[in-house]
């Protein structure tokens, strides 16, 4: 802990405003979001499509969007998109405690997920600017607050829950709340690295990232790394229900515990480790592979050994984890180098609305795969699947570095005229 406060004091104030801010937004977050379902379905009655509705227009208005809150942080300065989704989040949450007819729950859904795709990437961009040339260690401080507000949150929710659902969504408003009067105070109206895209049309802002091959390569590279992190929230839980039963939920659980905890303590030793040993493309592949090996232990475990589905469980999220932990410093540090150092939040937006629209496909065909290994018996398959992804994903990055495409200087890049 004290290694973490000294970290975070050695940066400027603007990029420890961002840390502190994920930290807020992702235990508000998650106080709500884990208890949603439950409260839809059995507090207000809604059917099953219904409910999967109002939680689809959520995830669906977030990644479709980020490209659009990419490009008025560019086109604006961080601080007014910032400022906006903290904005829309607070009342998206506060409807959602107190509105119980369905056009009105997929309103507020929707205005929680717009909120996410507004702030992200300006959030993502106004830390890269801060920290200068010391982007790796700022975002792998960011990603202990960003681990850490997932832990406890849920805690908090659970805690609230208690007294009521209203008094949950209250508390979640009222902390993005305070966090929109704190970026109006804190954040200044215009950063020296904001408004790239001020004197270009939109459609050049994009031109500009479409053309830009090393990026979309890179994007395209990573698509996997993000199906296999999705499968703590996926794969692994139907894995526990069908080898441990009623335990599953609950170890499923202590599965979000672990891996959360694996970031928050290890995340800076992790990349304080690969810095010294590895160059960033040498750290993404390394870390890329651990992630496909994660599942390996689940690919020889037999189902019916509840012990041995554990352990290789609790491996996997271990591996997940650390091997995540390991990627994202330098993955984060790499969407900046591509960019060129401009239009640094549009290619953020670019870059998370490639990689939601691989979560879909990926979910898509893991669920697909484990419904045909299970009536072919070959519970091995969608492990094997999931393995060869990380290895298909550390290749491909592994590729990327050796043609020097990871540090393609954006200067060669020319948008189309219009």
């Amino acid at each position: 802990m004290r290694h973490l406060w000294q970290q975070t004091l050695s940066f400027p104030p603007g990029a420890r405003l961002m840390m502190a801010n994920q930290f807020a937004i992702n235990l508000s977050f998650y106080m709500l979001m884990p208890y949603l379902a439950a409260h839809l379905s059995d507090g207000l009655g809604l059917a099953a499509w219904a409910v999967g509705l109002v939680l689809g227009v959520r995830n669906f208005s977030q990644q479709g969007m980020f490209l659009i809150g990419g490009t008025l942080a560019d086109r604006f300065g961080h601080k007014i998109p910032i400022m906006a989704g903290c904005l829309l989040r607070t009342l998206g949450f506060g409807l959602l405690g107190w509105v119980d007819d369905l056009p009105a729950l997929i309103a507020a859904s929707a205005a929680t997920g717009f909120a996410g795709a507004l702030f992200n990437p300006a959030v993502r961009a106004h830390l890269a600017a801060e920290a200068g040339e010391r982007r790796v260690d700022a975002f792998a401080t960011f990603n202990v607050y960003y681990q850490a507000g997932m832990l406890l949150g849920p805690l908090v929710g659970l805690a609230l829950l208690a007294a009521d659902f209203r008094l949950v969504c209250a508390v979640a408003a009222g902390v993005f709340a305070l966090l929109t009067l704190l970026q109006w105070r804190a954040l200044p109206a215009h950063h020296r690295h904001t408004r790239d895209g001020g004197q270009e049309s939109v459609l050049t802002q994009w031109r500009s990232v479409v053309v830009n091959r090393p990026f979309l390569l890179f994007s395209a590279a990573m698509i996997g790394s993000y199906v296999l992190a999705f499968q703590v929230y996926l794969a692994l839980p139907l894995a526990a229900a069908q080898s441990l039963g009623a335990r599953g939920t609950a170890v499923t659980s202590g599965l979000f515990v672990v891996s959360a905890a694996v970031a928050v303590v290890g995340q800076l030793r992790l990349t304080g480790w690969a810095k010294k040993r590895w160059r960033p493309g040498e750290a993404l592949v390394r870390g890329l592979a651990a992630m496909g090996l994660a599942f390996v232990p689940l690919a020889l475990s037999p189902r019916d050994a509840p012990r041995a589905v554990l352990a290789a469980l609790v491996v996997a999220v271990v591996l997940l984890a650390a091997g995540s932990a390991i990627v994202y410093p330098f993955e984060m540090d790499t969407v900046v180098a591509l960019a060129g150092n401009r239009l640094v939040a549009t290619h953020y937006g670019f870059y998370n609305t490639v990689s939601g629209l691989g979560i879909t496909l990926g979910n898509l065909g893991t669920g697909a795969l484990w419904d045909y290994a299970q009536r072919q018996d070959a519970t091995w398959l969608p492990w094997a699947a999931l393995t060869a992804t990380g290895t298909a994903c550390a290749a491909a990055v592994a590729a990327l570095a050796r043609t020097g495409r990871l540090t393609a200087p954006h200067a060669e890049v020319r948008p189309v005229p219009a």
